[in-house]
């Protein structure tokens, strides 16, 4: 009977020292909490663990906002357009009179993982069967003239945020996030008489209380820090992906680079464009900074066919 209690204890020991030490390998402390629930988290520390790419403060305007002169001299050249930076302050005064004065960024939360979809308008997205994995995440990024409708099975349905550079504007339903980037003076100026009251009958472009315009600092950044100033300036699918490393958790991205022809035509267009290149973007440095980051685990890029 001894002999058995005496095991009976060793067991009784053994289990509770095991128990107490799982919880102590799980314990972790405050200040090495992670910031979210994905397998990475981007921007820990604000830096990314990728040629050190530091997180940007200001990637969206706010009515509080002051644009350096620096930032403001390289942005007013980077289309015609020109001003002083007296006008350029007054444009964006008027605008904050009409959109909320501070965009609704989401901070991390540590047990949760936000998802982000980039959707490119490659026509590599064509019979990729995307839309499912697509509609799947939590925020859908569209960019200028992308559509769903006709496309869903490779392109998904859902749309959270449209990003557009404003020549590429379009009609956007009432719950979608317009994210708008201004290259030059009178972008700034389009936004305001889009944005004010209309004639009776005609329906606004989109919800003036989910409006987000993109900071020019932070196109600047973009340019010359993740692109080491290639090409004149970045499209507005290459800033649209990185504001997304800096709105989510995890950033899956879809529909970027040339087709199979090296032509830089849409998914949409039923006689592609076989002459399409990138203009001012630098298209080549882009793809490749794609790739070392997904190389890179920062972010998952899906090539198509």
């Amino acid at each position: 009977m001894k002999t058995k209690a005496r095991l009976l204890i060793l067991f009784l020991s053994v289990s509770a020292i095991c128990v107490f030490w799982g919880k102590v390998s799980r314990y972790v402390s405050p200040e090495k909490q992670r910031s979210c629930a994905c397998d990475q988290c981007l921007f820990e520390n604000d830096t990314l663990a990728f040629q050190r790419l530091r997180k940007f403060p200001q990637p969206f305007l706010s009515k509080n906002s002051n644009l350096s002169e620096e930032d403001f001299n390289w942005w007013r050249v980077i289309q015609s357009g020109g001003g002083t930076i007296s006008e350029y302050r007054g444009n964006v005064s008027r605008v904050f009179q009409l959109i909320p004065a501070n965009p609704p960024l989401e901070e991390p939360v540590p047990g949760r993982c936000r998802t982000c979809a980039v959707v490119g308008n490659s026509r590599n997205l064509l019979k990729s069967h995307y839309g499912p994995l697509i509609d799947f995440q939590d925020y859908v990024i569209r960019i200028n003239r992308g559509i769903s409708k006709g496309f869903e099975a490779d392109v998904g349905n859902r749309t959270t945020h449209q990003v557009m550079y404003l020549e590429s504007r379009s009609q956007l339903d009432n719950t979608t996030r317009p994210v708008l980037f201004t290259f030059k003076m009178r972008d700034l100026g389009w936004i305001t008489s889009v944005l004010s009251p209309q004639p009776s009958g005609k329906k606004s472009l989109f919800n003036k209380d989910l409006v987000m315009v993109v900071n020019p600092a932070f196109m600047r950044n973009i340019h010359h820090v993740w692109l080491k100033k290639k090409g004149a300036y970045a499209s507005t699918g290459f800033m649209a992906l990185v504001l997304a490393l800096h709105i989510c958790d995890e950033v899956h991205v879809f529909g970027f680079g040339a087709d199979s022809d090296g032509n830089w035509s849409h998914y949409w267009e039923k006689i592609p464009n076989k002459k399409v290149k990138t203009g001012g973007h630098p298209g080549n440095a882009e793809y490749e900074m794609i790739m070392a980051l997904a190389k890179h685990q920062v972010l998952k890029f899906y090539t198509g066919w």
